[in-house]
């Protein structure tokens, strides 16, 4: 039946039904919580980013922003600044505060989990050469993911089913989930949480890219297992979420239609 897994993942995830199966959480149980952050190569090269409190934007009303935002699939071919891509991320995962067990973040998140990593598809940004990076948000810097690849831009265009505005943004966004950092509070609850919390993040990436002359696009047409084995996950403890295009807009160039935006 059509939809039929989707309601079955809503019966599933719900609470108060009478015959709700929920037992205690790991958290319930004194397991130990996942770690905020997954570990790093500390020998891969990285790039340190301009520190929160000196990222420089231009000053522009806020409903001005929401009320322009769009979905832009057509981009200029000029680079991102390391200044933008330092906003566009501290704008959709950065760390203001690290608490015993929780970090607090510029987007909100269930109980604080934050259960996300971003990986940068970089084509164009001044000072970062094109490849896979990883935004470290507790340290706010990048680290070299996968510089190596050959086309690894015209790769994951395939990947996300031969949309060619992926190959010539200025950087893909890709957001990776590591579940059980909310599944240790929420079971599978957590699963709903996710996505609600990482259409936070993306809407915060549209409106921080506005507000510097930028278009961005979601996408959620792509190979998931072609996605996650770009990036090297198992696409169950981890595995990419969502991903979004952000470019430098072209003139006045054709935005998504109203109906997918």
């Amino acid at each position: 039946m059509q939809g039929n897994a989707g309601r079955q993942f809503m019966r599933a995830t719900a609470y108060g039904y009478p015959d709700d199966p929920r037992e205690p959480s790991d958290q319930e149980k004194g397991l130990p919580q996942p770690p905020l952050q997954l570990d790093w190569d500390e020998s891969a090269p990285a790039i340190e980013l301009p520190p929160p409190a000196e990222i420089t934007v231009p000053s522009t009303d806020l409903r001005t922003i929401i009320e322009q935002r769009r979905s832009v699939r057509t981009y200029a071919d000029t680079p991102l600044t390391l200044n933008e891509l330092a906003w566009l991320l501290w704008a959709t995962q950065g760390v203001q505060e690290v608490g015993p067990g929780r970090t607090l973040r510029t987007v909100p998140s269930g109980g604080a989990r934050h259960p996300f990593e971003t990986v940068l598809s970089v084509n164009r940004v001044e000072g970062v050469p094109p490849g896979l990076w990883r935004y470290v948000a507790i340290g706010h810097k990048l680290v070299a993911w996968d510089l190596s690849t050959p086309d690894i831009a015209d790769t994951i265009t395939r990947h996300c089913m031969g949309q060619r505005f992926v190959s010539e943004s200025a950087v893909m966004f890709i957001w990776i989930c590591v579940p059980y950092r909310s599944v240790w509070r929420y079971q599978d609850r957590a699963y709903r949480g996710m996505h609600v919390d990482v259409g936070h993040v993306c809407q915060n990436l549209y409106l921080a890219a506005e507000g510097i002359g930028c278009g961005c696009c979601a996408i959620m047409a792509y190979g998931d297992p072609q996605m996650n084995g770009l990036v090297g996950l198992d696409g169950e403890e981890q595995f990419v979420i969502y991903v979004a295009t952000v470019g430098k807009k072209k003139g006045d160039g054709p935005t998504a239609p109203p109906a997918s935006s």
